[in-house]
């Protein structure tokens, strides 16, 4: 392993933290990362870049379509999300981390009962909202976790400087 591919794995990490906390575009940094990986290896690697492309497109495709459909079935406006997605953002900031979890989960709380007016159908519905985003969430990283062991099954055994 060279300079390169420790950087590049190093990345990939990082894109996964990101797509379970939203303030990284993790699936986009694993991608810019294998191919970076790809320039500098040459060859069978542009392979190993497409299956990788292919599986991060499907998970980030599959994490809005999948929960998307049930959400939108049950009635939650997406103005509720962009409301609920902006207390998540301040709250990243004015809690690190945590404040995410809580202020995401509360800002589209307050959106569903400021819409339905009744205390447990705005529960109801912004706990399956938060269960379907969680969903889409685990999708994506499956899908960049299985990108990711490809990526690492082709730099430890299919390409030289493997030590």
């Amino acid at each position: 392993m060279d300079l390169v591919a420790v950087l590049v794995g190093l990345a990939i990490l990082v894109g996964l933290v990101g797509i379970v906390l939203p303030v990284l575009p993790g699936s986009l940094i694993i991608a810019v990362a294998v191919l970076v990986w790809a320039v500098d290896t040459g060859g069978w690697a542009w392979g190993v870049l497409a299956l990788v492309l292919a599986l991060l497109a499907a998970g980030w495709s599959a994490s809005y379509l999948v929960p998307g459909r049930r959400v939108a079935r049950s009635g939650v406006p997406r103005s509720s999300f962009v409301v609920a997605g902006l207390a998540g953002l301040v709250g990243f900031f004015v809690l690190p981390v945590v404040g995410l979890l809580v202020f995401f989960p509360g800002g589209l709380y307050l959106m569903e009962y400021r819409r339905l007016g009744d205390r447990a159908a705005a529960w109801e519905s912004a706990w399956l909202a938060v269960r379907m985003t969680a969903l889409g969430m685990l999708i994506e990283l499956g899908l960049a976790l299985v990108a990711a062991t490809t990526w690492l099954v082709a730099e430890l055994a299919f390409f030289p400087g493997v030590g």
